[in-house]
Formats: structure tokens, sequence, C-alpha cells
């Protein structure tokens, strides 16, 4: 049930009601208008078995194309790294304003500033604001919820897939399971390697 108005996540309610999201595990599918966003077994079929792996993409932020991305809706802010922006010479574009984010595991990590370029994904380009963090985390780049809802995705973890609508009908990027399997490798040797310092 919605409340508050006829506006959700910057779409009108008239219009966010015409979006219908579906997820099938069968081979039976009735047929759906081709706005819609589905899931079906198919989309399963390249997926590296047995996994829990993260949603790791790969974005194109101005003319760079970013890899280790990581998709999480729980968070609010997307973060990008310091290193990334020195890499790609984008320092000088940073907004220079200090915040505190807090991190995982529940400490606070201060921002360097934030950076609003423009990102593409699958041809979709959409001005992205991030926060710039100098820290210790795997990921190049985090989007949370605002990149999310802004770009109307609709991300599934069990399919490694996120589906978004577009002028041109609904576009997908596949997460790359290797990539994420590789980050979960490193933060779990990095972890164990800190417990056998002590």
């Amino acid at each position: 049930m919605i409340f508050g108005g006829n506006e959700v996540n910057s779409v009108t309610f008239s219009s966010a009601k015409k979006t219908k999201i579906s997820v099938t595990h069968n081979n039976r599918l009735r047929e759906v208008a081709k706005d819609d966003i589905t899931f079906t077994e198919e989309d399963d079929d390249k997926l590296l078995f047995p996994y829990n792996n993260t949603l790791v993409i790969s974005v194109n932020v101005l003319d760079f194309k970013i890899k280790r991305v990581s998709v999480v809706p729980g968070r609010s802010a997307n973060i990008i790294q310091w290193r990334v922006l020195l890499q790609s010479k984008l320092t000088g574009s940073i907004i220079p304003m200090t915040k505190l984010l807090a991190g995982f595991n529940l400490t606070s990590v201060p921002t360097r500033g934030e950076i609003l370029p423009p990102t593409n994904t699958e041809g979709f380009i959409k001005t992205t604001q991030f926060e710039v963090v100098n820290g210790d985390m795997g990921y190049n780049v985090i989007l949370e919820r605002l990149w999310i809802h802004e770009m109307k995705v609709v991300p599934l973890t069990y399919h490694q897939l996120l589906k978004f609508p577009t002028s041109e009908g609904i576009k997908q990027i596949r997460g790359d399971q290797t990539a994420a399997r590789e980050m979960n490798a490193v933060t779990i040797s990095s972890s164990k390697g800190k417990e056998s310092n002590k």
C-alpha cells in the first residue's frame, strides 16, 4: 500500500503502476507486455553453480570502464574509491566536503568530497552523485539505493542480473560472478591474515 501523494521515487504513481515485475521459476509464463520486467529460468542458464555471490557489474564513468562495481540495495549513498578517480585523472572534479559514512564494521569513514560524473549503463547516460572515500574496500564503486531508484533498476542476486526500463525497451546487465568470487576470496584471506597477526 502506498501513502503520501502520487509520486514514488520521482515517478508519478500513474506511470509507476504500469511497471510490472514478475519472477518465475517454471517454463510456463503468460505473455507479458514488452515493458514488463521479468526473470525466468532462462536467466540463470549462464550461472556458475554453486554460488552465493554479491551482484558485481561493470559501469562506464565518463570514458572509463570501471570493473568491480557492487550493487547494494540496502544503503543510501553511492561510493567511489579515491584511487579510481586518481587513475582516471578525475580528482580535479571532486567537490571538497567531508561527511561521515557509517561502515559495515560500525565505524565511521570520512569522505574526501563528492563527484557528479555521467555514468553510462548499457547506453543509458545519467549523472550520478558519488561520495569519494579513501578506504580499504575491495570494490571500486558501490552503487546503492539512490542509483537503483533513479535508474528504476530491479537487481536480483539469485539470477545475478539486473534489469531496467529504457526508451528502447528493457535492458539488462549480467553480474560478473568471477569478480565477485575473487573479491570474496580477497576479503576472507585478508581478514584471516589480520587474525593471524594478533
